[in-house]
């Protein structure tokens, strides 16, 4: 009987660290980078639609595939909503910052694809931000189609 219980503890802890990795997923914790704030987010996005990468070299995607806590979840959301939010106030008028919404649209979706779901919420609310240009010209929605093309493949 005293093995039962150091048994059901083992399996407890190896059950625990399947979860915290995501079945195989990265468990690192977002780099600084991906908190820094809005205007880092935006000042990296001048590369696009190059790969975009952040201090430390992360890139947009693996900001959110890293954020698995709700605390780091809800630092890198509020981050990547609010440069989401400020990028598309300019973007109806501006290929060049349409180009960068787009990127990081799509590289906020292609983090999201690469988790356990618990993350829509933050796909969504980016997503919306591109619902900006409807009425843009075509320009604007080019180069926003452009930039979702290069964040979803490299972001």
């Amino acid at each position: 009987m005293g093995s039962r219980p150091v048994a059901s503890r083992a399996v407890a802890a190896l059950a625990l660290a399947w979860v915290t990795v995501g079945c195989g997923g990265e468990s690192a914790s977002p780099s600084s980078g991906c908190v820094a704030g809005p205007a880092t987010i935006e000042r990296a996005l001048a590369r696009a639609p190059s790969p975009v990468t952040l201090a430390g070299g992360s890139r947009l995607s693996q900001c959110v595939q890293r954020a698995r806590s709700e605390g780091d979840l809800q630092s890198v959301g509020a981050v990547l909503t609010q440069a989401a939010d400020r990028l598309a106030r300019r973007a109806p008028t501006t290929p060049r910052v349409a180009l960068e919404l787009g990127y990081l649209i799509g590289a906020v979706e292609r983090g999201g694809e690469r988790t356990n779901g618990i993350d829509a919420e933050l796909v969504r609310r980016v997503e919306q931000d591109g619902g900006t240009l409807d009425r843009a010209p075509r320009a604007v929605i080019l180069a926003f189609r452009s930039g979702l093309a290069a964040g979803r493949a490299s972001g």
